[in-house]
């Protein structure tokens, strides 16, 4: 499976990283941790969080984690989106990359090769 994205709060991320393992909230309230593919990271950035400017995109190797990656359409969107179904050992970000912001303000990202 290709690499997978999520958006998170640097802060947030690094707090992670001193236990190893990363749980937001929509492991509790969900069930599942949000990632999307790499065409979909401007869209869900611009789309939930264009306000914010705390965020970086931690790039995730779905062959490091304990489980499978789920994906699929949840909420109708017609766009299927990777779900990881527990909290995410903090060893199997392979990345962490920025997001960039035009002069409109809209997001936009490009993983580094």
């Amino acid at each position: 499976m290709e690499p997978i994205y999520h958006l998170v709060a640097e802060s947030e991320w690094r707090a992670a990283c001193q236990t190893g393992r990363y749980a937001p909230e929509s492991l509790a309230s969900e069930g599942f941790v949000h990632f999307s593919f790499a065409h979909q990271v401007a869209g869900t950035a611009n789309h939930l969080y264009r306000d914010r400017a705390d965020l970086i995109v931690v790039e995730v190797d779905p062959a490091r984690l304990d489980g499978p990656v789920v994906v699929e359409d949840l909420y109708g969107m017609d766009e299927e989106f990777p779900h990881y179904y527990g909290a995410v050992p903090t060893p199997a970000a392979v990345a962490e990359h920025a997001l960039l912001r035009d002069a409109d303000g809209d997001l936009s990202f490009l993983p580094a090769p």
